[in-house]
């Protein structure tokens, strides 16, 4: 500090050293070491993170490949069994039934 008379009065001056060029260059270095590490680590979440949402695409596919192949399966079970020759073959067979004669046919008119 240093004291100057002004006027009459005394003045207290304080002078402020500045930083050395070398302290403040280590913390911009430290900084960017910490920035660049901090990165590194989410890079290295970010592709684990997709390589176990690819693995979960994957087992997704193939469970839906499954579930089309069951589907086309019964799909056509469901078509051989409404088929018209197999309802006709059953209501004759199974349950006795046949075709009314012209005869008792009767048409309805308004």
């Amino acid at each position: 500090m240093s004291r100057r008379a002004v006027a009459g009065k005394t003045m207290v001056t304080a002078a402020v050293k500045p930083a050395s060029p070398g302290r403040t260059l280590l913390w911009l270095s430290l900084s960017l070491l910490v920035t660049v590490v901090a990165s590194a680590f989410a890079v290295i979440h970010s592709t684990h993170a997709c390589r176990e949402l690819y693995a979960q695409l994957q087992v997704l596919e193939s469970m839906q490949w499954n579930l089309q192949e069951d589907y086309s399966r019964l799909l056509l079970e469901e078509s051989v069994w409404a088929s018209h020759h197999r309802v006709e073959t059953v209501a004759r067979q199974e349950l006795l039934m046949s075709e009314p004669d012209l005869a008792r046919y009767r048409v309805v008119t308004q």
